[in-house]
Parts: structure tokens; C-alpha cells; sequence
């Protein structure tokens, strides 16, 4: 059964994908762990290499759980690229096509395509919004509720 799904999965991607070829297919093995498939079938990365994966169709970059708990962005040969900005118990989300990354406790920006478009190099940095982001090297983090937020007097 769960190879019928499977297949299923890889016919529907390969329909939406409009044919492009060398794109990863994530699926699930009999013990629920994740890895990724190509259009032939064939187990690319292992299941349960990764804690879990959060892209369903690699095709320039995916994002992954390590075994560290980070997230990390790999390309199809398995390389990261980055780590991924932990954002409300996962991986940062896109906004107007741009992800925050870390490194060094730093915060940067890539794209869509799994390119570092602004290094790593702000202390706290909010999503885009309009052209623009909200970043600072002199920022304290202040207790809001339930949730952690950062304040600063020069964004």
C-alpha cells in the first residue's frame, strides 16, 4: 500500500513539476522516517538520516532537521548550504522570498534558489516586509507574554 502511495506522490510531483528532471521527492518508510526519493523511485537520501524534513519537492535546496537539531538547507548531493533561523519551533519561513540564516550566532539572508544574498551579520533581523527588514547589532530580547521578542533603539 504504502508503494502505490509513493508512486502516486511521485506521479502527481512529476506532473506539477512540468517535467523538470533532477528534483528529490520527499516520502515516508513503514516506520515513519523521512528521506527523499528521484522521479525513478530510488532512495536518494536514506529515511531516517535526518530528524525530519520540511520540503517536499527538492529541486534546488531542501531544509532538514540534523541530527544536532538545526536546520539545515541542503542541496541535492546532500551539502548545506546554511542553517536555517529557528522560528516558532521550526524552520523560518519565506518572506518575499527571502529566509533568515545563522552562522556564528549571526543573522543573515538567503533566497529561493539556496543563495546567501545578505551574510550573516546582524545580532537580531526581522522577516522582509515591503523591500525592507528591521535588523540591529544592538538588541536585548524582553519578554512579551508567552513569547520572547527583541527590542532595540537602533534598527
Amino acid at each position: 500500500m504504502r508503494k502505490i502511495l509513493v508512486l502516486i506522490l511521485l506521479l502527481t510531483v512529476s506532473a506539477s513539476c512540468n517535467q523538470q528532471k533532477n528534483y528529490l521527492i520527499l516520502a515516508e518508510d513503514a516506520d515513519f522516517r523521512q528521506g527523499y526519493l528521484n522521479q525513478n523511485g530510488d532512495t536518494v537520501i536514506p529515511f531516517g538520516k535526518y530528524e525530519m524534513c520540511f520540503t517536499d519537492t527538492i529541486k534546488t535546496f531542501g531544509i532538514v532537521l540534523d541530527k544536532t537539531s538545526n536546520f539545515v538547507a541542503i542541496d541535492k548531493n546532500e551539502n548545506v548550504l546554511f542553517e536555517v533561523f529557528k522560528y516558532d519551533n521550526g524552520p523560518d519561513y519565506f518572506s518575499e522570498g527571502l529566509i533568515r540564516i545563522v552562522k556564528n550566532g549571526k543573522i543573515g539572508y538567503a533566497n529561493e534558489q539556496g543563495k546567501i544574498v545578505i551574510k550573516p551579520q546582524y545580532d537580531c533581523a526581522w522577516p522582509f516586509a515591503n523591500g525592507k527588514a528591521s535588523v540591529s547589532n544592538n538588541c536585548k530580547v524582553a519578554k512579551e507574554g508567552e513569547h520572547l521578542v527583541w527590542t532595540s533603539e537602533n534598527w
